[in-house]
């Protein structure tokens, strides 16, 4: 399957083209009973930060899905996306995450 979102859109269009590649990218997420939440798009530096969430959570290879492909297939569909990072890490380790 081919996903080309490069297009003569400006650049204010970034998070358009972003939230473009996750909605084609998300149902093969979804199929493992996890998910991608976008939590935003920095332009000036090209940093997209997403939540990897549901099975994704405890799963060992979110790090690799998320490097790997998610990561990857941004970078080369979307230009301007420099990383993907994944900020439920973050939450997580600052303490403010909840587990049941």
């Amino acid at each position: 399957m081919s996903i080309d979102v490069a297009t003569d859109q400006p650049a204010g269009d970034l998070l358009q083209r972003v939230e473009k590649v996750i909605d084609i990218i998300r149902p093969a997420i979804q199929a493992d009973d996890g998910d991608i939440v976008l939590h935003g798009v920095d332009e000036a530096t090209g940093e997209v930060t997403v939540e990897l969430v549901g099975a994704c959570v405890s799963c060992p290879a979110s790090d690799q899905t998320l490097k790997a492909g998610i990561e990857r297939i941004m970078k080369d569909r979307v230009p301007g996306v420099t990383a993907v990072l994944n900020v439920g890490e973050t939450v997580e380790a600052s303490g403010t995450a909840v587990s049941l």
